[in-house]
């Protein structure tokens, strides 16, 4: 039997990199998927892919920046497939560089896409999930929610909250059968790993291309290399499975051993 047959749940930032990743794996264990993105093209094509092989997947594009339509998405796959049992909030954003140069602007849009706007998500699939007897959130962290980071404060600063969030969560509703858990990915070979890269001395950039800054960061890593976003989707799979039915309140670093 596949491991999430008979469920239907939604993923936010699935058009691309680790989301996308999960959506493909979540819709061939079995599960019918609501793939959230801002990119309409992206989120189609997701969706599109996981229809061509075999799986129930639909697109739903929006801001999450929007309190109205993060709570929103809930509804929706209920809506689409008549239940709820798992959210994967995976949406995220690097945030300024530093603290001393960032805008109120900057601060609100990464502490909005990084933190708030799970708790709108989140609160309306805890009703959901109570009602119906129970479910698995998961949210996406980072090893900046693990350790703090020198380049990227806001952001760290967002991701230690996401799991206080989930640990808090797990806590109080463990008893309706609710788990909540997060994934903390390390350096990942996404898009928006070549944004962090670029950080002013985050790595020596003086003579290298965007590629080589990315293996120069990987390094870090004791394993030597990037993840792929199918590992953090293996990883955010067990989580929300049955397999994980005895753990809640965990962050669990996929980071190749790098907070270790």
């Amino acid at each position: 039997m596949k491991r999430l047959e008979g469920k239907a749940g939604v993923i936010t930032a699935a058009g691309s990199g680790m989301g996308a990743a999960g959506a493909r794996l979540f819709a061939a264990e079995g599960a019918k998927v609501l793939i959230v993105d801002i990119n309409r093209e992206a989120a189609e094509s997701t969706a599109q892919e996981i229809r061509e092989a075999g799986g129930v997947a639909i697109a739903c594009v929006g801001d999450l920046t929007s309190e109205a339509f993060s709570r929103g998405i809930v509804a929706q796959t209920v809506e689409a497939f008549g239940r709820l049992d798992f959210v994967w909030n995976h949406a995220g954003h690097p945030g300024p560089v530093g603290l001393t140069e960032a805008s109120n602007a900057d601060i609100e849009l990464a502490l909005t896409l990084n933190l708030r706007s799970v708790m709108f998500s989140t609160a309306e699939a805890i009703e959901v999930m109570r009602k119906g007897g129970g479910g698995s959130i998961l949210f996406t962290a980072s090893t900046s929610g693990l350790v703090g980071s020198k380049y990227s404060p806001v952001y760290s600063a967002a991701k230690f909250g996401v799991i206080g969030l989930a640990r808090s969560l797990a806590r109080a509703h463990a008893g309706e059968g609710i788990r909540v858990n997060v994934v903390c990915p390390g350096v990942t070979d996404t898009p928006m790993l070549r944004t962090f890269v670029r950080r002013p001395g985050q790595v020596d950039d003086s003579d290298k291309d965007l590629e080589s800054l990315v293996t120069q960061r990987a390094s870090a890593s004791p394993m030597g290399r990037p993840a792929q976003p199918e590992e953090v989707a293996n990883a955010a799979l067990f989580l929300v499975s049955n397999e994980a039915s005895y753990i809640t309140g965990v962050a669990l670093p996929v980071d190749g051993g790098l907070t270790a």
